[in-house]
C-alpha cells in the first residue's frame, strides 16, 4: 500500500509540474474518480507522454519500474512470509499421455503464529489442465515412513500476480513457530503434451512439446529445490538449458537451485519422442443397474479417439503387418481394461456386431479384458463400442448399520493409462427404492432421474453421475444409498402371475362362449 500512495504522489506532482488549465483539470479528474491502482501502466505512459518533455517521460516511466519491483511489493504479494521451503524436489514423470507430477516439500514456520494450512500455486495453464491433486503428510524415512492424507481444496487470495491458483493443503495439526513439516503432493495433467509436428506419415515417430517452469511456483520462498524430467527414450529433440542442466539418457536435471523469491518462474520446453498410446476416451457412459434377485449388470458404451499426431498420407496395411513396430509406432490396437472379480457373461461389440478379438483372464481378486479394434487407431482416428457384464450382487451390494443399502463400486474409466473427457455414471436402482443418495469422494455434478424397464410400473429411480477429465486416479470406490423394501421384490412376479391369470380367464370365456348365428324355424 505504502508503494501505491508513493506512485499516487509522484503522478500527481508530476501532472501539475505544467501549470496549464488542461493539466489541472485532468489531475483533478484522475484523483477524484479512481485511485491510481487501477490504472493500467500503458495508460499512465500515454498520458505522461502527452502532458510533459521526453526527458521526463524517461525519468517517470524508470520511478515506475522502481516502485513496482520494491521489496514491499513482493512482500505483500506473499501470502505468508513467515513460511519458507527449505528443500522441494519435483519429478515429472511424461512416460505416458498422462503427465503425473511428484513433489516433495520440506515446509518450515518462521512466524509467531501457528500455521494451519500451506499454499500451492499453479500457472493458468497447468490449473486449467489439473485432473487431480492429492497430499499427504509425511513420517519417517525409507521402508517405515508413513503417510497420512490431507485434503486439498481451491483457495482464493488478492495480489497474487500472473493470474496464480492457489490450493490449499490442511494440516491435521498447525504448525509451530519453529517446527518443520514433509508434506508429498501428486497432481495430474491432461492434455499438456503438445505433438509436434501436428501431423505425421504412418512410418514416423511422434514428437511432442511439454512446457513447464524449471523452478517451482510457489508463494514462499523456496531455499533450495531441484527437478527431474524422465522421458520415455533416449530421442530427445530439444530442452531449455538452464544453469545447472544436466542430462543422462532418459532422464533431465535442473538444479539445484537457491533462494529463490515467490512466485518466481523460468519457463523451459521439452521436445521429445513419445509413442505410448494417446487413448483419449471423449465420452463414456456407463450404466449400473442393480436387481436384487442377485446379479449388477454393467454395461459400458465408449467413444475412443487418438489425441496424438493426425495421420497423414496413405495407410498400408501390408507395411503395418509386416514391421508395426516401424510402420506405426505412433498408433495402438489393444488396449487392457481392468474389471471387477467374479465378471461373469462378458461382451464386447460395436455397431457391426461382435467383436472376437478379446481375451479374458478372471479370478477372485482381479479380472482382466484385452481389447483390440476392428483397426489399429493412428492420429486423429476413432472407435467406438460397447463392453458389458454381470458380477454378483453380494460382491458390491451392503447393508448399513442404520438398515440402508448401499453399492460399493469403482468410479474411474477400467482402460489402463486412459483419460476421458466426460464420463457420465448411471446407477439405475430397484423399483421402489426410496431415498437414493450418492458419496463421492472428489467434485462431480449428480442429479436424479426416472429410468423405465420391463414390467415397470413407476420408474426406477436413477443416480446420474457426471464429471469432466477423468484420469486412472480416480478409480476409487463411491458408494450409492438408498432404502429397498423386499416387499417390493414381490411386484413383478406378482403381475407376470396375474397377467397370465387373466390371460387364462379370457381363454376360458372365450372357448364357452357361442358366438355363432343362429336362425330360426317357420
Amino acid at each position: 500500500m505504502a508503494a501505491l500512495y508513493t506512485l499516487h504522489s509522484l503522478l500527481t506532482a508530476f501532472l501539475q509540474f505544467r501549470p496549464t488549465s488542461a493539466v489541472t483539470l485532468e489531475a483533478k479528474k484522475l484523483e477524484q474518480k479512481t485511485p491510481i491502482a487501477a490504472f493500467p501502466l500503458r495508460r499512465v505512459e500515454a498520458m505522461a507522454e502527452s502532458l510533459a518533455p521526453p526527458v521526463l517521460v524517461r525519468i517517470m516511466l524508470l520511478l515506475l519500474l522502481l516502485i513496482a519491483a520494491s521489496p514491499s511489493t513482493l512482500e505483500s504479494s506473499s501470502p505468508s512470509p513467515a513460511v519458507r521451503i527449505l528443500s522441494a524436489e519435483r519429478r515429472v514423470d511424461l512416460t505416458s499421455s498422462i503427465v503425473k507430477v511428484y513433489l516433495t516439500m520440506k515446509v518450515e514456520n518462521l512466524g509467531a503464529s501457528y500455521v494451519s494450512d500451506i499454499l500451492l500455486a499453479f500457472s493458468p495453464t497447468e490449473a486449467e489442465h489439473l485432473a487431480i491433486i492429492k497430499a499427504s503428510l509425511t513420517e519417517g524415512k525409507r521402508k517405515k515412513k508413513k503417510y497420512t492424507p490431507l485434503d486439498v481444496n481451491p483457495t482464493e487470495l488478492a495480489g497474487i500476480p500472473n493470474g496464480a491458483k492457489l490450493f490449499s493443503i490442511s494440516l491435521i495439526s498447525p504448525l509451530k513457530t519453529g517446527e518443520t513439516t514433509v508434506i508429498e503432493v501428486l497432481y495430474v495433467l491432461t492434455h499438456s503434451l503438445e505433438p509436434f509436428p501436428t501431423e505425421i506419415r504412418q512410418s514416423e515417430s511422434q514428437l511432442v512439446y511439454y512446457h513447464d517452469s524449471a523452478i517451482l511456483l510457489s508463494p514462499y520462498h523456496v531455499v533450495e529445490q531441484i527437478m527431474y524430467i524422465k522421458t520415455p527414450t533416449n530421442r530427445v529433440e530439444s530442452f531449455t538449458k538452464v544453469d545447472p542442466t544436466n542430462r543422462a539418457g532418459t532422464e533431465l536435471k535442473y538444479g539445484h537451485f537457491h533462494e529463490q523469491p515467490p512466485f518466481n518462474y523460468i519457463p523451459i520446453t521439452v521436445h521429445f519422442e513419445n509413442n505410448n498410446p494417446f487413448a483419449v476416451v471423449e465420452e463414456l457412459v456407463r450404466e449400473v443397474e442393480i436387481s436384487h434377485w442377485g446379479s449388477v449388470q454393467v454395461t459400458e458404451h465408449y467413444k475412443l479417439k487418438h489425441a496424438g499426431a493426425r495421420h497423414k498420407g496413405v495407410f498400408s496395411r501390408l507395411d503395418y503387418q509386416a514391421r508395426p513396430s516401424i510402420h506405426g509406432a505412433s498408433s495402438f490396437k489393444q488396449l487392457l481394461a481392468k474389471l471387477p472379480p467374479r465378471v461373469h457373461s462378458v461382451y464386447y461389440n460395436d455397431e457391426i456386431g461382435n467383436i472376437s478379438t478379446s481375451h479374458l483372464r478372471t479370478d477372485y481378486q482381479q479380472s482382466e479384458l484385452e481389447i483390440e479394434p476392428r483397426y489399429p487407431l493412428f492420429g486423429g482416428w476413432k472407435a467406438t463400442f460397447v463392453i458389458g457384464y454381470s458380477v454378483p450382487l453380494e460382491v458390491f451390494l451392503f447393508k448399513s448399520p442404520d438398515g440402508q443399502h448401499y453399492l460399493n463400486f469403482s468410479f474411474g474409466c477400467p482402460l489402463h493409462e486412459t483419460l476421458v473427457d466426460q464420463l457420465t455414471i448411471r446407477v439405475i436402482l430397484p423399483e421402489g427404492a426410496k431415498n437414493p443418495s450418492a458419496a463421492i469422494p472428489f467434485d462431480s455434478d449428480h442429479f436424479l432421474e426416472k429410468t423405465y424397464s420391463y414390467l415397470d410400473v413407476v420408474g426406477r429411480s436413477t443416480v446420474v453421475i457426471k464429471k469432466k477429465n477423468v484420469v486412472p486416479d480416480h478409480n476409487v470406490p463411491f458408494q450409492v444409498y438408498y432404502n429397498f423394501s423386499p416387499a417390493f421384490m414381490l411386484a413383478e412376479p406378482l403381475m407376470l402371475v396375474t397377467v397370465i391369470f387373466l390371460f387364462f380367464c379370457a381363454c376360458i370365456a372365450y372357448l364357452h362362449m357361442d358366438l355363432s348365428l343362429s336362425s330360426s324355424k317357420a
